[in-house]
Formats: C-alpha cells, sequence, structure tokens
C-alpha cells in the first residue's frame, strides 16, 4: 500500500525548534550540497534527497526523527521513502528552511 502525503506530521519551525533545543528532535535536512554550503539548519543532519537512503539514516537513540528541506516539499517524499522502507519517521518540517527563516529562528553559514 503507497502512503499518501496525509500520513506525514506538519511540524511548525517553533515545535521544531524547541525539540532541538530540549534534545528530543533529530532534524535531518535532505536539502543538496549546493544549498546546505550556502545555510544550515543547526544542528541538523545532512543526507541529499538525491542520495537519500532510508537505512544510511542515523539512530536517532530516542529522537523524534524529522525531515527538513527548502520550502516543505522533499522533506515530505523522505518521510514517505522511509515509511516504505519500515521506519517509522512520519514528521516533517512544514515550510522548510523558507518558513524557519520567517520565524526568526537561526542558520548558519
Amino acid at each position: 500500500m503507497a502512503l499518501g502525503r496525509d500520513s506525514v506530521k506538519d511540524l511548525h519551525p517553533e515545535e521544531v525548534a524547541k525539540g532541538l533545543t530540549e534534545g528530543k528532535i533529530l532534524l535531518v535536512d535532505v536539502r543538496e550540497p549546493m544549498e546546505t554550503d550556502i545555510e544550515r539548519y543547526p544542528q541538523a543532519v545532512v543526507m541529499p534527497m538525491s542520495e537519500f537512503d532510508p537505512s544510511a539514516l542515523p539512530d536517532p537513540q530516542g529522537k523524534q526523527v524529522v525531515f527538513a528541506c527548502r520550502s516543505g516539499n522533499r522533506s515530505v517524499t523522505a518521510s514517505l521513502i522511509a515509511q516504505d522502507a519500515g521506519l517509522p519517521y512520519d514528521a516533517h518540517l512544514a515550510g522548510g528552511i523558507k518558513a524557519w527563516k520567517a520565524a526568526g529562528l537561526p542558520t548558519e553559514t
């Protein structure tokens, strides 16, 4: 059975930032190197969508895995791929880094 968009939870930037601060979220950035070289989410693991392999995801050690990208499209796709591989990773950063910055949250360069 193919999973649909409704099997991915939208998390708002403030929720994700709080989870990172509290050590409860593992943020996985699926943007490409040409994007992450310019600007990155703090504390994110970078796994470009072009070579995304859910079996290569780091052990979240009890943290919630949240996927992120530029605007929220690739992160949904990454979550669906992970779920198709049998992983319980069903959350993404709604709006991506655009929403993150609009919320006034910091990035690294």
